[in-house]
């Protein structure tokens, strides 16, 4: 029993109970107030290196998949803002981006049964080691879902463990599902277990099956990472995803993050914004 209760001892050690109509008062006003400063070409222009150019639809083909990494490449240098910070792909596509990248960007698969997480804990691990071996510097995968809302929060993060050892030196992006997960309360519990099982970063959502990431939820999320490296002293990053395409709601993310954990947070190293036709946004809103 007590190897079990190291992991509510450990959501003990954290503020869990929140309360949604808390945390959204408290989104609303940093929004209020900070959100107008914010909202300059160039926050636009740093956002856009903040970007993981996503592509994961049913349709991909390796045609398609390598005419995204051309659009990169042909980026690269070809003005004066910073080219996106990751290409992300299914892991099938991994060796194809690394094939036709020469720009100097990371290379971000998702892999572990993604979007819903539901297969064997060793196909998981398989998968996430190919992508690796494939190319993959970044590896997105999904909470096991079912193990949360089960309490079962030693096999939830045994797998997240095993999952991150198969990353070798890629960075593991853990998504939460925040759509799915619904409450603050329970956004911040997914938070601080994933932290604990050696996510690099935490991430909102697939953009799939669920409804994509709220502010809210990327308020709790950036709460937990700033209340989790206070108190062990290893700093993680935070990636919004799920629906973000309009210049205004990314500037809106990038008010959160630069409110609730700081300025040194704003760098790709511990920021990203995973999105397809934001890109696109960004840059017609620039040249305006």
């Amino acid at each position: 029993m007590a190897e079990v209760n190291k992991y509510t001892d450990t959501l003990k050690k954290y503020e869990t109970n929140l309360k949604d109509s808390d945390i959204t008062k408290k989104v609303n006003e940093i929004i209020s107030k900070k959100f107008a400063e914010n909202n300059t070409k160039e926050v636009y222009k740093k956002i856009y290196s903040l970007i993981d150019l996503t592509s994961l639809n049913a349709t991909d083909t390796r045609e398609s998949i390598w005419n995204l990494t051309e659009g990169v490449n042909d980026f690269e240098g070809s003005s004066d803002i910073n080219n996106v910070a990751a290409i992300c792909v299914y892991p099938n596509f991994v060796e194809t981006v690394k094939e036709a990248l020469t720009a100097d960007v990371k290379i971000a698969s998702v892999a572990g049964g993604f979007p819903s997480s539901q297969t064997f804990t060793e196909v998981k691990i398989a998968e996430t080691a190919l992508a690796v071996a494939s190319g993959a510097d970044e590896i997105d995968t999904v909470l096991n879902l079912g193990f949360f809302f089960d309490e079962n929060y030693e096999e939830l993060t045994e797998e997240l463990d095993e999952i991150k050892h198969a990353c070798r030196e890629a960075k593991l992006k853990v998504i939460l599902e925040t759509s799915a997960l619904k409450t603050a309360e329970n956004i911040m519990k997914a938070s601080i277990l994933s932290l604990y099982s050696g996510a690099d970063f935490i991430k909102t959502s697939t953009g799939k099956v669920y409804e994509g990431t709220t502010l809210e939820a990327a308020y709790v999320m950036c709460t937990a990472i700033k209340e989790y490296t206070s108190k062990n002293g290893r700093q993680t990053g935070f990636k919004a995803s799920g629906g973000i395409s309009t210049t205004e709601d990314a500037v809106k993310y990038y008010t959160i993050v630069k409110e609730v954990l700081g300025e040194e947070y704003l760098t790709s190293e511990y920021f990203r914004i995973g999105a397809s036709r934001l890109a696109k946004n960004l840059l017609n809103d620039i040249k305006e």
